[in-house]
């Protein structure tokens, strides 16, 4: 019987965005490893590298001590194909809405050939709605609906089960069936897009965030694959051509 893919866990990445405490990111990183996962992103985090978090890690210091801390999200998820926002209210900001089992397998279908993420929020405050808009779906875990509030690495420890429930019993690795858009390349499509729209003045630069997140949302439905992404540009670039001559004429 062929053996679960090795490598696909090596390509999940856990991201913690703006992390208040220390021992949180160091239990975080306990529960990644119990469950085989090793790669620990961390975004702003307010405190570390910490005494709190080693303590907290409890045999997990590699993990912290291999740690890479970004100054933003969208640099901690610039060379993934697939990020999903973990979120413990519904929002009408992401493409889908994923139970566990769901957001596991969509990572998991994606993980043999392309780094993919988890994404976690603050404490308090959880992800914004910025940082939700960089994530292609968004996972809730059915908690107590009279009291859902769940510990940050306790919600990094269902998922890295999952994960890993899922991983071993996953015998069909099966190659994606195209060559997908990372997120920073998205990025630079929006941008672009953005320009584009307000150079055509479809688009009130002043005030763009409503339009610019209802086309986030449509685009992250389609997963966009790096060919559809060149070939959208290209168009983008045409139109923006077309504007300047009729600018000059």
């Amino acid at each position: 019987m062929t053996q679960p893919n090795p490598q696909a866990l090596d390509r999940i990445r856990i991201v913690l965005t703006r992390t208040s405490h220390p021992g949180n990111i160091g239990a975080a990183a306990r529960a990644m490893k119990t469950m085989g996962l090793s790669q620990l992103h961390l975004v702003a985090p307010a405190i570390f590298p910490n005494s709190q978090a080693d303590a907290m890690a409890s045999g997990a210091g590699d993990l912290l001590a291999g740690a890479r801390v970004h100054a933003t999200l969208a640099e901690a998820l610039a060379d993934t194909t697939l990020a999903l926002g973990l979120s413990a209210r519904r929002r009408d900001i992401a493409a889908d809405m994923l139970t566990p089992g769901e957001a596991v397998s969509r990572i998991l279908s994606e993980a043999p050939d392309a780094d993919v993420a988890l994404v976690f929020g603050n404490e308090a405050s959880g992800l914004s709605n910025e940082e939700l808009e960089q994530c292609q779906g968004l996972v809730t875990i059915p908690a107590n609906p009279d009291y859902s509030s769940l510990n940050l690495a306790a919600a990094v420890q269902v998922l890295s089960y999952e994960i890993r429930r899922q991983w071993l019993g996953r015998f069909d690795w099966s190659q994606p069936e195209a060559d997908m858009a990372n997120n920073g390349e998205i990025e630079r499509f929006y941008t672009h897009l953005e320009t584009t729209l307000a150079e055509l003045d479809f688009l009130n630069p002043g005030s763009p965030g409503r339009l610019m997140s209802k086309l986030r949302r449509l685009f992250s439905r389609t997963r966009l694959s790096r060919e559809e992404v060149n070939i959208l540009r290209g168009i983008l670039s045409a139109a923006q051509a077309a504007g300047t001559r009729r600018d000059n004429s």
